[in-house]
C-alpha cells in the first residue's frame, strides 16, 4: 500500500477529483481512501508511487510519498 500526503483539498469534491485521478493510474487496484482533513490518499495495487503523485499533481494538488 502506497499512501500519499496531499496538500490543498478542502472539500468533498476535492476529494473526488483526487480518488478519480489515483484510479485512473495503471496498477491500481484500489483507492483505500481519499481523507482531506488528514490530507492523506491511501493505494494498493502496483501502481508507481511517481505515478500515483503526477496524477494527484496534474489535478492541481500538492503530493508526496508519505514517510
Amino acid at each position: 500500500m502506497i499512501t500519499l500526503t496531499i496538500s490543498g483539498m478542502t472539500c468533498g469534491h476535492c476529494e473526488a477529483a483526487v480518488e478519480k485521478a489515483l484510479a485512473q493510474v495503471p496498477g491500481v487496484v484500489n483507492v483505500v481512501s481519499v481523507d482531506r482533513n488528514a490530507g492523506q490518499a491511501m493505494v494498493e495495487g502496483t501502481a508507481s508511487a511517481e505515478d500515483l503523485v503526477k496524477a494527484v499533481a496534474d489535478e492541481g494538488y500538492e503530493v508526496e510519498v508519505a514517510a
